[in-house]
């Protein structure tokens, strides 16, 4: 062994302390952006790509991220939103979910447990998903489910494009993360579905009135009970696929032409 060899032995300890010390460093930021993330200041989707920038930052060897929302009791339509921090992470996602229905991030989350592959082109476990990916240059995975005590709200995907890029460290890195994450992918979800719902209940409350004032139009012409009115106007509504409040205002409209075409005459 040479004198140079001698020093680089003694140097490894250091660099290996000093990598860990980097590692803890870029740990910490991520972590620190996402308690930094506020519910409401941000839609899901600018959430969810916030969270997959910080992923990549977090993850040492990472050269990208994405963060899936899954069903994961669906075969059909098992995304529910999607996001990532690189464009190539979205395409190798896309082939995953929506082509191949095959991949590291669907076994993550269907067995609550890390995933990772260093060689993703002679990848057994995925061999449709696993060739090609890697013929577009991307040979390393680590996914992360996204785990709560009594579901799982999704996943993140890490990728990078050499091979044995992230090892147990990396992994468990990517765990320490990935739980925090869940938590604020969880709440930014539900407060998304109770924003819709709000949305949904202010265009019901805007629309009955009037949804009423064709009930009357319809009882003062075929008389019968404010019920049947309202059950033949729901009937058009499913004949015509349109709204029922649309359905509705159209027929307000035209007895409203109606009545002022007759004052006109008069």
């Amino acid at each position: 062994m040479t004198e140079f060899d001698d020093d680089l032995v003694m140097l490894t300890p250091e660099l290996s302390s000093a990598q860990a010390w980097a590692d803890d460093l870029d740990l910490r930021a991520g972590l620190a952006g996402l308690a930094g993330l506020v519910s409401g200041s941000l839609d899901l989707q600018g959430l969810l790509t916030r969270v997959a920038s910080f992923a990549a930052q977090a993850i040492p060897g990472a050269d990208g991220a994405g963060v899936t929302l899954l069903r994961p009791d669906r075969d059909d339509d098992r995304v529910k939103a999607l996001a990532a921090s690189a464009p190539f992470v979205r395409d190798i996602d896309e082939i995953q979910y929506v082509v191949l229905n095959e991949g590291p991030c669907i076994t993550a989350t269907l067995d609550r447990r890390t995933v990772r592959s260093g060689s993703l082109g002679g990848e057994r476990q995925w061999p449709r998903f696993g060739p090609r990916v890697g013929r577009l240059g991307v040979h390393s995975v680590l996914s992360l489910p996204l785990l709560l005590p009594d579901q799982v709200v999704g996943a993140i995907n890490v990728y990078a494009h050499g091979k044995d890029v992230f090892d147990a460290h990396a992994a468990e890195l990517g765990e320490l993360f990935a739980a925090p994450a869940a938590v604020a992918v969880h709440n930014a979800q539900v407060l998304a579905q109770a924003l819709n719902l709000t949305i949904q209940l202010q265009a019901a409350l805007s629309s009955r009135p009037v949804i009423d004032q064709a009930i009357g139009l319809l009882r003062g012409r075929n008389g019968g009970t404010a019920e049947e009115a309202f059950a033949r106007l729901r009937a058009m509504s499913q004949r015509e696929n349109v709204k029922l409040a649309a359905v509705a205002e159209r027929m307000v409209d035209e007895a409203v032409r109606r009545a002022r075409a007759r004052n006109r005459d008069m």
